[in-house]
């Protein structure tokens, strides 16, 4: 009786405490930090941004498929542009903003309070790579949408932001961009430990500025060529200059941190891609010493692709990506040699003061993707002494030429080679079959996709923005050509 006795009593104690709880305490968040360091934020900001532009999901990445270097098998939704159907531009448009914009916001006033252990130049270096990525971030987004928030963006304050005029977010982020150029510091740290895409290399991040600058001037060479001269003249000279200095970040061999095409593709266990019949029957037609680390044969022993938009019978009859693409620590790249080489190519064809050659950059490029992919010098000096690819004979005029080298090595960077295809108009894409499907809207005709329309929650929550930044960009549709892309 006295062991039945003393649980009764505790038991009762255990109720009279609880009653005299204060309802209060439960508003105390005790699983979650007090304080977030500049570094942890940084981290997650960069990770979420590469996993962002690496992954091949169907619900927030398609560019692989916009630039026609997959197809899809079964489900072939987001290769007909079918993009509202899971809310494709909401998740791409808050993976930006919500991710990494306000992780990379939060840090640079956060590194102002961490005087007890970093020095004031090194502060400086944060917040200038944190404006770096800042302004990768707002170009992506003005690229895929045209106008878009950034005065009002982030202010808690604004429940429903304006949209910027697109050329006007440009121009902010170039000054953005060469503050914080001027502001690093190569002689002092970084970010440290906790910088997992350059490791604390900040001579590797004024290459990644530089880089950028030079992408962000060429974007604008039909709309502005006196502001992209200026851009790409005082990049070229700084931005990467080998394959070694190429800007990726690497991932590892076991969950969680693995390649998100490898989780996409592999450890999802689905067979949702096959590579599309324009690109690799372009490869095949010029006999690309890359298409073996693109794409492997089908069970026939041969490559073959689906054109876009029609169902794939038999999965085993077409050529999938690759075991290297789909390798768990194949890295995401951010930046190469071969993409700044035949920028350079361009701007040299424009009559801007960059050294060389056209055809010297040209080769250049072909050369080092080539290797970059794994092939030999001599595979490449082989392949671009072909007619069809040497910069003397291959047809069409630079933009053709640079354009399919482009297409060519910016492989597995959907992104990138959509935006690179819009602003050059080649390769020659096809509209993808639709069947019964009809994306297009209001008597807009048939195309290419060739920009993402508005997330459908700021129709619904900001619906006067919406419908003025509609208007100002002419339609909020698919086939609207964007700020940097009138001619």
């Amino acid at each position: 009786m006295k062991i039945i006795f003393n649980v009764l009593a505790i038991s009762g104690a255990m109720l009279l405490a609880s009653c005299t709880k204060n309802i209060t305490d439960y508003n105390n968040i005790t699983t979650s930090p007090l304080a977030v360091s500049s570094g942890s934020l940084f981290a997650n900001a960069t990770v979420n941004l590469s996993d962002e532009m690496a992954n091949t999901n169907v619900n927030d990445n398609n560019f692989r498929l916009w630039a026609q270097y997959w197809t899809e098998t079964t489900y072939r939704d987001e290769t007909r542009y079918n993009i509202n159907g899971r809310s494709i531009s909401d998740r791409w448009w808050s993976t930006f903003y919500k991710d990494v914009i306000k992780d990379l916001t939060e840090a640079s006033k956060v590194v102002q309070t961490e005087t007890l252990t970093l020095t004031p130049a090194q502060i400086q270096n944060r917040v200038a790579i944190n404006d770096m990525m800042i302004t990768y971030c707002y170009y992506t987004l003005i690229t895929t949408f045209g106008n878009v928030p950034y005065t009002d963006a982030l202010n808690i304050a604004v429940i429903q932001p304006s949209y910027d005029d697109a050329s006007q977010v440009f121009d902010a982020i170039s000054t953005k961009l060469d503050n914080a150029l001027t502001n690093l510091d190569v002689a002092e740290a970084g970010y440290g430990s906790s910088d997992l895409l350059l490791h604390d290399d900040v001579s590797g991040w004024k290459r990644f500025g530089y880089s950028l600058k030079m992408r962000m001037g060429m974007l604008i060479a039909d709309v502005n060529p006196a502001k992209a001269e200026l851009m790409v003249t005082d990049a070229a000279p700084n931005v990467i200059s080998s394959n070694d200095e190429n800007i990726m970040m690497n991932y590892l061999a076991a969950p969680p941190n693995t390649n998100p095409v490898w989780e996409d593709l592999v450890q999802s266990q689905r067979h949702d891609y096959v590579g599309a019949s324009p690109f690799v029957d372009s490869l095949l037609a010029y006999n690309d010493p890359r298409i073996g680390f693109f794409f492997e044969t089908n069970v026939d022993g041969v490559y073959v692709g689906q054109s876009p938009g029609y169902k794939v019978p038999n999965y085993k009859d077409y050529s999938v990506p690759s075991d290297k693409v789909a390798d768990p620590l194949m890295p995401h790249t951010f930046f190469s040699y071969a993409e700044m080489e035949l920028l350079k190519a361009e701007a040299v064809e424009r009559g801007y003061a960059v050294a060389g050659t056209a055809e010297d950059h040209y080769n250049a490029a072909i050369d080092a993707s080539v290797q970059e992919w794994g092939g030999s010098l001599a595979d490449a000096q082989l392949y671009r002494a072909q007619p069809g690819i040497s910069y003397t004979t291959a047809p069409g005029d630079y933009k053709q030429k640079i354009g399919l080298q482009s297409w060519f090595a910016l492989y597995n960077r959907g992104f990138d080679a959509w935006t690179q295809y819009r602003r050059l108009d080649f390769p020659v894409l096809e509209v993808p079959y639709m069947g019964a499907t009809n994306p297009f809207k209001d008597g807009e005709t048939p195309g290419l996709l060739i920009r993402m329309t508005y997330p459908v929650i700021e129709q619904n929550v900001n619906g006067a923005n919406y419908n003025a930044a509609s208007a100002a960009i002419g339609k909020d549709q698919i086939t609207q050509k964007l700020w940097f892309d009138l001619n």
